[in-house]
This record gives C-alpha cells, sequence and structure tokens, in this order.
C-alpha cells in the first residue's frame, strides 16, 4: 500500500496521469468493468492535455491543477483497492462488479463517471483551491470548461456502448436505469458540495461528516447503476 500511495503522490503532471492511465489500459482485460471506465477517463485526460497544449483554458496553471487533483482521486481509488487499502464508498460498487458477466459495459462507464463527478470531483477542487490558495469562485470557468467536455464524452460514451436497438424498448430495464442518472445534474451538485466543503474547510468535524455522507450517497447511486441485467 505504501507503494501504491507513493505512485499516486507522485502523479504531478497531465502527462503522467496520461501514462499511469495508459498503464492501466494495458495490464487490464479489455471486458474488466475497471477498463471500461478506465478507457473513458484516458479519453477525456488527453483531451484536457490536447486542449492545455492549444491554450483553450485561461489559466493552464489552474486548470492542469485541478485535472491532477482529480485524476489523484481515480488512482487512490486504484491503489487502494489493489493493495491493502480500502477505497471510497463511491468506488467500491464498480470494484466489487468489474467482473459480473450481467452488467453491461455502458454500466461500467457511467458507474466510474457518477463516482468520480459526483463524489472526487468535489474533493478535487478543495485540494486545488488549497494547492493554488484561491477561492472555488477561481476555478469555475475551468470547472465548467471541463464539465462540458465530459457532458459530450459522456453522450459519446451512450452512443459507442449501446447494447442496440433494444434499448429503444421502454421495457429494457437498462433503459430505466440511464433515464434514473444524469451527468449534468450530477455535475451541479458538485458544484455546491465543493463550495460547501471550502466554507466548511475550517469545522474539520463537519466537513469529515459531509464527506462521508457525500461518499455513501455517490456509492449508492453507482451501486444502483451497477444492477446485473438480463442479457
Amino acid at each position: 500500500m505504501g507503494q501504491s500511495a507513493q505512485l499516486t503522490h507522485d502523479v504531478d503532471t497531465v502527462d503522467a496521469v496520461v501514462a499511469r492511465m495508459r498503464a492501466l489500459d494495458a495490464a487490464l482485460p479489455e471486458r474488466d468493468g475497471l477498463a471500461v471506465f478506465n478507457r473513458v477517463y484516458l479519453a477525456v485526460t488527453e483531451e484536457v492535455g490536447r486542449r492545455l497544449a492549444a491554450g483553450r483554458f485561461a489559466d493552464a496553471r489552474a486548470a492542469a491543477t485541478l485535472d491532477v487533483r482529480f485524476a489523484r482521486r481515480y488512482l487512490a481509488a486504484v491503489d487502494a483497492a489493489d493493495g491493502e487499502g480500502r477505497p471510497p464508498a463511491c468506488w467500491r460498487p464498480l470494484f466489487q462488479f468489474r467482473r459480473h458477466p450481467g452488467v453491461r459495459p455502458l454500466q461500467f462507464a457511467l458507474a466510474g463517471i457518477n463516482a468520480h463527478i459526483g463524489h472526487d470531483l468535489a474533493l478535487a477542487v478543495v485540494d486545488a483551491c488549497r494547492a493554488l490558495g484561491c477561492e472555488p469562485a477561481a476555478l469555475e470557468d475551468d470547472f465548467d470548461r471541463v464539465g462540458d467536455l465530459l457532458v459530450s464524452l459522456e453522450e459519446r460514451v451512450r452512443e459507442d456502448l449501446m447494447p442496440g436497438p433494444d434499448l429503444l424498448q421502454i421495457a429494457d430495464p437498462l433503459t430505466h436505469l440511464l433515464g434514473a442518472w444524469s451527468l449534468e445534474k450530477a455535475r451541479e451538485a458538485t458544484w455546491s458540495a465543493a463550495r460547501a466543503l471550502w466554507a466548511l474547510r475550517r469545522l474539520p468535524d463537519v466537513a469529515g461528516e459531509f464527506t462521508e455522507r457525500l461518499d455513501a450517497a455517490v456509492g449508492l447511486a453507482g451501486r444502483m447503476l451497477l444492477t446485473p441485467l438480463p442479457d
């Protein structure tokens, strides 16, 4: 566990994040639920890197800091699951069901997005604010740009991983699962949670309880998204 924690700590640039995710992609079986999400997140991070290089962010340092702190949360969960630690509650359903034959690839992708956006992003905003010495408002534009990228990617993920025309049938259980979760709503809730956590930073007991409740709630949504479905 100590080595894994050190590996996560050493990830301090967007290029380093991409390298870790590519290594995971190479090591994991293609159908593994974690691999499905990792491919989605790798595509997002590569696009962030391209946009940073092209000067698409108003404050490149702030955007890169937020992106790295965000990714570290995911990589730390992977390290904990692979070692002797315990991942946050929001990630446990994905690790528990990652090889379940009754869970479809689209469910794995959305469950990972749910955990990372619903829980990790709020904490990453606070992490980035501390590192940069700024208020959350200073990161709002970059938060929105990354969020817009995630929304467009989610649309592509749904198109690429849709199981076929049967999904259009209202009786398909997957149709109901997909309709019960919204990335846009999760993103809005995350920004509110980040602002609340920042306001609570001088009340560690209250902030800790708030974070624990957030983690549990996001984990419950993830468990719902990973409900095994009939073929």
